[in-house]
């Protein structure tokens, strides 16, 4: 994923879009197993074309868009909701796998599963008279 495939706006990237758009979080929540972490981001109206995730220098970065302008056909009465840019940046641990981070998105959620290295058990180790 590099800058060219992550435009906001026409020839504006979105390092530059943080600097002069509208910008919103999404809410997330976090926990852990004894297995994984994972984060969850509740992002109503973001279709799965405008969200971005990327795991980057040790920091796992969700990114995208929601669009309320793209409703069409509507005449609305009261209009709260509106377009903006959503950015939130998480520093990783070290016991995170980073190579094997995997996400989903389903009904407005994104859920990011963060494997955790496997930690080695204490254990015996027979020695061997020879």
């Amino acid at each position: 994923m590099n800058n060219e495939e992550m435009e906001v706006t026409e020839n504006k990237s979105w390092e530059e879009a943080l600097e002069t758009e509208l910008w919103t979080p999404p809410i997330v929540d976090i926990y852990e197993t004894e297995t994984d972490y994972f984060i969850t981001a509740n992002m109503p109206g973001v279709i799965k074309e405008n969200v971005r995730v990327k795991v980057e220098k040790a920091n796992l970065i969700i990114m995208g868009r929601v669009n309320y302008d793209e409703i069409q056909n509507r005449k609305f009465l009261l209009k709260e909701s509106r377009t903006a840019n959503f950015y939130r940046s998480f520093k990783l641990s070290e016991s995170v796998n980073e190579k094997n981070v995997d996400a989903t998105f389903e009904d407005g959620q994104l859920m990011v599963k963060l494997p955790k290295y496997h930690k080695s058990k204490p254990r015996s180790i027979e020695i061997k008279f020879l």
